[in-house]
């Protein structure tokens, strides 16, 4: 008896997906919900915080603009949320936004470190710079990035 392997549901190791980046108000936000979108039928858990994380702020105005205006998507009901070891020894895979968030996060936890990885890994493998307090261009560039990053993990999740 032969498999369908088209039929077969996709498995994999990553249940619970963190994202992060420094104020958990632009960019892990933004990714998040992109990533929340592109599994919600895969029973992934996929949440976001910041190393610096400008704790209970929505999402900047900036960022939730275009996140409705290019992918309409909501993301409203963010709040941001401080980075704590538990959830990185709690994740399967920590998806960042710069090599410095690697190195700060390995500090603290080391032991997290094989499942740290930046969004742009399978892109460019560039940092995804922050856009807090620049202009609407400078955040349409971030989101380009953060889309093409969210689009290059999806064939591993």
């Amino acid at each position: 008896m032969s498999v369908d392997l088209e039929r077969e549901p996709k498995k994999t190791v990553f249940r619970r997906i963190l994202i992060v980046c420094r104020g958990n108000i632009c960019r892990s936000p933004t990714a998040q919900y992109l990533f929340q979108r592109r599994t919600n039928m895969r029973g992934l858990e996929v949440s976001s915080a910041g190393l610096n994380a400008v704790v209970g702020s929505p999402m900047d105005a900036t960022a939730m603009q275009l996140l409705s205006e290019k992918d309409g998507v909501d993301g409203s009901t963010h709040r941001a949320h401080q980075l704590v070891t538990s959830m990185l020894l709690g994740a399967d895979l920590v998806i960042c936004m710069e090599k410095n968030h690697i190195d700060e996060m390995t500090e603290f936890a080391p032991e997290a470190r094989g499942k740290i990885h930046l969004l742009g890994k399978w892109t460019d493998g560039r940092d995804i710079p922050d856009p807090y307090r620049r202009r609407r261009p400078v955040f349409e560039r971030t989101h380009e990035m953060i889309v093409r990053g969210v689009e290059s993990w999806m064939r591993y999740l």
